[in-house]
């Protein structure tokens, strides 16, 4: 399958709508602190708090770019370039406004006007209302993310392994029809049973949700890209990969739009640091797959899917207790380190091997 392009480009210029919209969100965030507090002190605060999220965004999502890299490798040009325009918009205006004045709309049982208005009016209430819908988001997000996670390791057509003796014994048990499910709603049933009672059923409601979601994106995906003769060229491997990668941007984004109300209240100021950090996580996926980065550095996705897969356990965990945002991003980008020096180093002691992927 062909990439974005054929012509190498320099590191930087993957990223200059990333820089550009950094620029622009920052000041944005600026003019923001300053309309709603009227002091430099408070414009600085909130072009601080901006920054900032925008790098828990950055290095909560960057497994997400890589496993974005290793689908979107696969998938027509076209459609590549449609879930970097179109996914976008997604990603920023859907996962970073609509999606969290969606949960007041549903939780508070109110229009969506009146979202928008207690977001502007009312940014504790509308925290506080976030804060209480974190269980069904962290059960839905943490098993959809367990099982893209455990589908690439339970995969009987792995052959690249990292940890060996882990990997190809769980690759061999991936014969075992529907065991990646088994996996998963045994650990859903574990949660569920350490928390109250009213909270374990909407923890197993929601989770059962995501693992539906997951089976129905799977089997619409494998549908809609199925390669027969009623598939037109430009739709094989692009409309069941956009749908899949579009949901698994949403997983990814439950955790960190939650964890976002630590640091600020105001919706718009979690928008803009959030959207910030989704760029360069567009970016990095833009350069993974034109500079082939899978393919020269063989256990980078093991990395980014141990790290994805460490994550929907937090997910899970954080409905028991909290886990601050920072050491789940630290985690995931030291796995991702650990599994980048293992490539290097295999690369140095197997010089001759074909890196190009072909």
């Amino acid at each position: 399958m062909s990439s974005l392009t054929d012509q190498a480009r320099p590191t930087l210029s993957y990223f200059t709508w990333a820089f550009i919209v950094t620029g622009l969100g920052l000041l944005l965030g600026a003019w923001l602190g300053w309309q709603t507090t009227g002091t430099v002190p408070g414009m600085l605060g909130v072009f601080f708090i901006c920054s900032v999220l925008a790098v828990l965004e950055i290095s909560l999502s960057f497994d997400n770019a890589i496993v974005n890299a290793n689908k979107l490798k696969d998938m027509t040009p076209v459609w590549q370039r449609r879930f970097l325009t179109w996914g976008i918009l997604i990603a920023v205006f859907g996962m970073r406004i609509v999606f969290p004045l969606l949960i007041v709309v549903i939780a508070a049982g109110v229009g969506p006007w009146q979202a928008i208005v207690l977001a502007s009016s009312r940014p504790e209430e509308y925290a506080r209302i976030m804060a209480e819908a974190h269980i069904p988001i962290a059960a839905f997000g943490g098993t959809f993310l367990m099982m893209v996670a455990l589908s690439y390791f339970f995969d009987a057509e792995k052959d690249v392994h990292w940890l060996r003796w882990l990997e190809s014994r769980v690759a061999a048990a991936s014969q075992i029809r529907g065991i990646e499910v088994g996996v998963v709603l045994v650990l859903v049933l574990l949660f569920s049973k350490l928390l109250p009672a009213a909270e374990s059923s909407v923890f197993l409601s929601s989770a059962l949700y995501g693992l539906i979601t997951f089976l129905a994106v799977e089997v619409i995906g494998g549908l809609l890209d199925k390669s027969d003769e009623t598939m037109t060229a430009a739709a094989k491997g692009g409309v069941g990969a956009f749908l899949y990668l579009e949901v698994l941007d949403a997983s990814f984004s439950f955790d960190g739009v939650i964890g976002a109300f630590a640091l600020s209240q105001n919706l718009f100021v979690i928008a803009i640091g959030l959207g910030i950090g989704a760029m360069y996580v567009r970016s990095m996926t833009i350069m993974l797959v034109e500079r082939g980065t899978l393919q020269q550095y063989r256990y980078l996705e093991h990395g980014a899917f141990y790290a994805i897969l460490i994550l929907s356990v937090i997910m899970f965990m954080q409905s028991l207790v909290h886990i601050p945002e920072v050491l789940t991003g630290l985690g995931g980008a030291a796995l991702i380190g650990v599994s980048l020096w293992s490539s290097i180093r295999w690369n140095r002691q197997n010089p001759d091997a074909d890196l190009s992927g072909a």
